[in-house]
């Protein structure tokens, strides 16, 4: 799989994209990430990429002739016209199964903004689809694609160590993730629950799905929506956290 990320701070993202499990990967080849500076594709000799908007608004915004021929430059280099996503708060929100999704496709150009955004024109030419990674607004779109190409990365194989890795975190199943602990056994009074060292493979199961009920109940119980909760779920459910009903999540 290939990211191209187009964005004015190569070096930094660059960099990030070097570090622990997913600069590993990169190492590996199990991915490749090239970061390029949009600045080198400006048509002037002070490398402006921006000027003022048609309108009163404060600020610059982001030409279209230079995400153009960065995005040229790409096609030509891979031979291959990239699915492009541009990091936006007005892109819809990015979820687990979008980046199992992502991650099924082998070439990915990620378009950052900065100032106070991009021409409209190089968005309706060049990219297919617009992500954000939350309702606030950053200052710029290089957080949010290290942000979707670490959660896109670590679904590719061999990155993690077995699937279980990240099977049974927070939303990939619908639900999020039960509770975990480690050594030692009992800290400032606390105890490691007596399931987990039971060695019962079967039972740890149950209370892990049992856990991992009530941990989304309690935090996120609009996820339960689209969840397909069975009688003994919902009794779970209910004993554990107190009235629920199901219809009014």
């Amino acid at each position: 799989m290939r990211f191209d990320i187009a964005t004015l701070f190569p070096e930094a993202l660059d960099f990030w994209l070097s570090q622990s499990v997913i600069g590993r990967a990169r190492a590996r080849g199990l991915f490749t990430a090239e970061c390029h500076n949009i600045r080198d594709y400006a048509f002037n000799k002070h490398r402006r990429v921006d000027d003022t908007p048609y309108s009163e608004r404060q600020g610059m915004l982001m030409q279209c002739e230079p995400i153009y021929r960065c995005w040229q430059a790409i096609c030509d280099m891979t031979r291959s016209q990239p699915h492009v996503i541009y990091m936006s708060p007005q892109g819809k929100t990015l979820t687990q199964q979008r980046c199992v999704e992502l991650a099924g496709m082998e070439h990915i150009m990620i378009l950052c903004g900065h100032y106070e955004g991009v021409d409209q024109r190089i968005l309706d030419k060049i990219v297919d689809e617009e992500i954000s990674v939350g309702d606030y607004v950053l200052t710029g779109g290089e957080l949010p694609a290290l942000t979707l190409v670490d959660s896109v990365v670590r679904l590719l194989d061999g990155v993690l160590a077995e699937p279980d890795c990240f099977e049974d975190e927070s939303h990939f199943c619908g639900l999020l993730e039960y509770p975990q602990y480690t050594r030692p056994e009992v800290w400032q009074g606390e105890r490691v629950p007596e399931i987990l060292l039971s060695g019962h493979h079967a039972n740890i199961l149950k209370w892990r799905h049992e856990q991992a009920l009530l941990t989304t109940a309690k935090k996120r119980p609009e996820m339960l929506e689209d969840y397909p909760l069975t009688d003994e779920d919902l009794s779970i459910i209910t004993n554990g956290v107190g009235n629920f009903d199901n219809k009014k999540i």
